[in-house]
């Protein structure tokens, strides 16, 4: 279960750094997919979280410990052999990725708070036939020295989606068993 939980953290850094990268790219278009892909990996690793939970509180009372015990507390009780070292390099790699999916959340959320302005597009409603558009603009925005107003909306209801979602990216049951909270 622990190696399934990494695996969904490191899915989850993934799916957030390809994110960043498409909002600091401009390509807010894309924001409705990127969300649906972290809304999906937080909701198997919620799941994976769980059932984690409950072989880790089953593994903890056969080992003595309260049912709430912490992975670093599992560890220290562990029988000798490869278990103490195995669930202390567990520790260590959930310790990591659960900070760098952290930080690369709070970068994803002002990237996202910026908006298209922020990432460098300077205004919507003002692109000439023939100008180069500015990065970020989708092409359905720019109209000939107009602005549809239906995409203006999606795009901002897909920023706002993101930000939930992204803001969404708390995993407070793993950092609690990782001995974090």
């Amino acid at each position: 279960m622990l190696w399934r939980e990494r695996r969904q953290l490191e899915l989850l850094l993934y799916r957030l750094e390809t994110q960043l990268l498409h909002v600091r790219a401009g390509n807010w278009h894309w924001l409705k997919f990127t969300a649906a892909d972290v809304e999906k990996v937080l909701e198997n690793l919620r799941f994976d979280t769980l059932a984690r939970n409950i072989e880790s509180s089953a593994l903890a009372i056969e080992w003595r410990l309260s049912a709430n015990a912490t992975l670093p507390m599992i560890a220290s009780v562990a029988p000798s052999g490869i278990w103490p070292e195995l669930l202390h390099e567990h520790h260590h790699g959930l310790v990591r990725l659960l900070k760098q999916v952290e930080s690369t959340a709070a970068a994803n959320v002002e990237a996202l708070r910026m908006g298209p302005q922020g990432a460098g597009v300077q205004g919507l409603g003002l692109v000439q036939p023939g100008d180069s558009m500015a990065p970020g603009v989708p092409e359905a925005v720019a109209h000939a020295g107009t602005v549809d107003d239906v995409t203006l909306l999606a795009e901002s209801a897909n920023i706002e989606r993101a930000l939930a979602v992204t803001r969404d990216c708390s995993l407070p049951l793993l950092a609690e068993f990782l001995g974090l909270a």
